[in-house]
């Protein structure tokens, strides 16, 4: 299975070691398209590239793969772009988010077409990835 992964880069990097944790149980259940967002030499600057490369890798990334998870805690409007056309491709999606953190968008809330879970711990993750993976 190739899983895109998705979380904030130039909203804000105070997740990164989260999503590398993330990366790593998804690792388990198939092929990691956006292994990138978990590196910690990644900055909220973003990746030293074209943008219109990044645009069209991501996409083809995107159309590729068969489900979208995504880290929804820290606002990134390049996340909620990637869930919009995730949805429109049709891809599974599921998005994460941390309630004790701070409340997320109706826009993602009030989306039947995605499976949104609270957590708080990897290891709740675990669970939920055991179950709507398997």
């Amino acid at each position: 299975m190739k899983i895109y992964f998705a979380g904030s880069i130039t909203g804000g990097r105070a997740d990164q070691g989260l999503y590398l944790q993330i990366i790593e149980v998804l690792n388990h259940y198939g092929e990691v398209l956006t292994e990138h967002i978990g590196d910690s030499l990644l900055g909220d600057g973003g990746e030293e590239s074209d943008v219109f490369s990044i645009f069209n890798r991501d996409v083809g990334w995107l159309e590729s793969s068969d489900m979208v998870v995504a880290e929804v805690t820290q606002v990134s409007m390049g996340v909620g772009y990637e869930l919009g056309i995730a949805e429109k491709l049709g891809k599974k999606v599921i998005c994460l988010y941390r309630p004790q953190e701070k409340r997320i968008s109706a826009m993602v809330l009030g989306n039947k077409a995605f499976t949104v879970l609270p957590y708080e711990t990897i290891q709740d993750l675990q669970i939920i990835f055991e179950k709507e993976l398997s």
